[in-house]
């Protein structure tokens, strides 16, 4: 069989002899549903605010109302996005039987709302916040309703505590359990897609080390530079909607459903 002549073959090709391929995404595979990422230059959401003062877990203890001020807008910028081709692309992989799972880095939900079903969210995800003093959780539409009716538009538990969002925040850990599972996938894969993800945000940066420690292979599909560009079996660097429809075509394969409604 020839050699494949595009970067999309390659990757196909690659993806075809791999036994364990794993997923690990960051916030540039959301970028095409509207939502933007962290750190790129003029557009990134820490373009405007200090994270240290609106994302930091001290940030919630102090001031509730102001880090609900951000956190609110935040819930409400993501309330209506919808997967792209990008996440179904990768849910469509799973179904084909060519990826083991994603590790996410995103807490949009879009993943599960895709049809991902080996997901490993290691930020946490906004589809419910806990009370730190008694424990109970809230979905996110109860959620929505206890903030818009409190009127310092804070959602607070029914002991009156504030409610944190159940994503990992500045000066918190990873959940060990979803980072132990991440550690475990990316050391034992034969191939890691990362896309979307500048690699530099630690622990999750790690990943791509274990899995060129075990001997096996990384294909990067974002934007940006990273860390591992030059260690990277393959690169890719356009739109990942349209690098991925291409890998998609080249093992031919394509998206053949829709997400649900935006619930």
């Amino acid at each position: 069989m020839p050699a494949p002549t595009t970067t999309a073959g390659r990757l196909a090709e690659l993806i075809r002899a791999s036994g364990s391929v794993v997923a690990l995404t960051g916030a540039g595979i959301s970028v095409p549903s509207g939502i933007p990422d962290f750190r790129s230059p003029g557009t990134g959401l820490w373009e405007t605010v200090d994270p240290m003062e609106v994302a930091h877990i001290d940030a919630f203890r102090r001031d509730p109302v102001s880090f609900w001020g951000f956190y609110g807008q935040r819930f409400q910028t993501l309330e209506n996005k919808r997967p792209n081709r990008a996440h179904l692309a990768l849910a469509e992989l799973e179904r084909a039987g060519l990826l083991a799972a994603v590790i996410t880095q995103n807490i949009d939900r879009l993943h599960s709302r895709a049809g991902s079903r080996e997901l490993i969210e290691v930020h946490g995800s906004i589809a419910h916040s806990s009370c730190l003093t008694c424990g109970v959780r809230y979905p996110l539409a109860e959620v929505r309703v206890r903030l818009a009716a409190d009127r310092e538009r804070v959602p607070r538990c029914d002991c009156g505590t504030a409610l944190k969002p159940d994503v990992v925040l500045f000066g918190e850990y990873l959940p060990p359990l979803a980072l132990a599972r991440a550690e475990g996938l990316a050391s034992h894969c034969d191939l890691l897609l990362c896309i979307g993800s500048s690699l530099e945000v630690f622990p999750v940066a790690q990943l791509p080390e274990l899995t060129l420690g075990a001997g096996g292979a990384l294909a990067i599909l974002t934007q940006g530079r990273t860390p591992f560009d030059g260690r990277a079996t393959v690169r890719m660097s356009g739109d990942v909607v349209d690098d991925l429809d291409a890998v998609l075509a080249a093992l031919d394969l394509a998206v053949t459903h829709s997400p649900p409604p935006v619930p």
